[in-house]
């Protein structure tokens, strides 16, 4: 029996930062530069970037003048985002199922950074502690993959040789999620991690939002904010209050 959820391990390990460190900024910054534009945030406004990873986005979003507070769950990112505190950008260690203790302007959710619980009612957890830390008026900003396109385009199987580790990635979609399975080795070992996220269609994540009180008042496909299509978006971003 695993004794840990498969991202409290498999996130705190040096080769998940090795496999995914050629992710796009660009593509991340156009999305902050323009969800903040949208949502037409003022400088004052204090944001949590939840969870922050190694926090790319909180060091961007505090670039354009806001405070930002980014959280995770992994001691190794927020060990590495440290070294990028100043006194408007802070990070610490995070479980965004519990409770927070501050309330935010707005509340970001980035990069399919939700649906990792076999049950409901975990997922549904995040979401209460998220709302639980929104002041009056603010915006809860969950970006997530559009499952439905996402299945249909799924690359089953590839190798990615990165740092001189050969990652074999198998792709499925079962009981409800879609599994990404690692298999590599480094450092004379073998490891084997599987990432789950929840087939959440809209539908299923209107319901959720709906089941904690919260209203759905923008609904994007990509990171240009296009309208959300189920069949051509990339993206499911859902913009809350």
């Amino acid at each position: 029996m695993e004794t840990k959820d498969w991202f409290s391990s498999w996130f705190n390990t040096p080769y998940y930062h090795t496999l995914y460190k050629h992710r796009n900024d660009e593509d991340a910054q156009l999305f902050m530069k323009n969800i903040t534009t949208h949502l037409q945030l003022p400088k004052s406004a204090h944001i949590a970037d939840l969870p922050c990873g190694k926090g790319r986005h909180s060091i961007y979003l505090n670039s354009l003048g806001y405070k930002v507070t980014g959280g995770d769950l992994s001691e190794n990112s927020i060990q590495h985002a440290k070294q990028f505190e100043n006194e408007t950008l802070r990070f610490e260690v995070w479980d965004m199922r519990k409770t927070l203790t501050h309330k935010y302007d707005a509340i970001f959710n980035l990069f399919t950074s939700f649906g990792y619980f076999d049950d409901d009612n975990e997922d549904l957890q995040v979401l209460k502690a998220i709302k639980s830390g929104l002041k009056d008026n603010a915006v809860l900003v969950l970006d997530f993959l559009n499952v439905i396109k996402t299945e249909e385009h799924l690359v089953k199987q590839e190798t990615k040789t990165i740092d001189s580790i050969e990652f074999h990635i198998k792709r499925e979609v079962k009981n409800g999620f879609i599994l990404k399975h690692i298999n590599f080795s480094a450092d004379n070992k073998e490891y084997s991690f599987t990432e789950k996220v929840k087939f959440l269609t809209f539908d299923k994540m209107k319901n959720y939002f709906e089941t904690v009180g919260l209203e759905i008042i923008d609904i994007f496909g990509d990171y240009n904010l296009n309208s959300f299509e189920e069949k051509n978006s990339n993206r499911l971003i859902l913009v809350a209050k």
